[in-house]
């Protein structure tokens, strides 16, 4: 991480929540490439798509953050008391809380900004190590978003076979017919 990362004027972000500092990101970006196997030899490869990229941030939050801090002094100013409820706490309930809405979110990191993200997982380690701060592992994963469209059918009388593009019907109730076998099938059980 460079001392540019740490002053930086584009903030990190997950949704709308600030990152207060990453600690490692690793992106990942994969081509899935099909395999068919053949009669001999080996596989073959005839196409390949895109898969969405994953992203997973190690980021922490911290009661000694300067937005921490001005919301103490804020609370004692205005309420006369030391606020209730710690800032780790409530950037903890908005991250529960934006991947509780299962709506897409952007997230901005050191290296690109990605769009239509969810969370994949969401990890939170507290040992003795991180008693005032919140360490965090979120997984996220960008989703597609595809648009569907409805449409209708030409008539019957206007399709070139209508039995093989028209539209289903209800023909109601069909009986089924016994079979008799093909030149050269089975003989039924009774002649044996």
């Amino acid at each position: 991480m460079s001392f540019f990362d740490l002053i930086s004027l584009v903030p990190k972000t997950i949704g709308t929540i600030t990152i207060g500092a990453t600690i490692e990101e690793s992106h990942q970006d994969e081509l899935q490439i099909t395999e068919h196997p053949v009669e001999k030899g080996a596989e073959i490869n005839d196409h390949a798509f895109k898969r969405q990229p994953e992203v997973v941030i190690k980021c922490g939050w911290s009661n000694s953050d300067l937005k921490a801090l001005a919301g103490s002094l804020q609370a004692i100013f205005e309420g006369g008391s030391l606020p209730s409820a710690d800032y780790i706490s409530t950037v903890y309930s908005q991250l529960l809380a934006l991947q509780e809405t299962r709506q897409p979110f952007d997230v901005v990191t050191s290296l690109r900004m990605y769009q239509d993200m969810l969370f994949k997982s969401l990890g939170v380690v507290k040992d003795q190590k991180t008693g005032q701060a919140l360490m965090v592992t979120a997984t996220l994963k960008q989703i597609r978003i595809v648009q569907t469209q409805v449409t209708t059918l030409p008539p019957r009388e206007n399709q070139a076979d209508p039995a093989a593009t028209a539209e289903t019907q209800n023909t109601g109730v069909k009986a089924a017919t016994p079979a008799t076998p093909a030149p050269g099938g089975s003989v039924p059980p009774t002649s044996m």
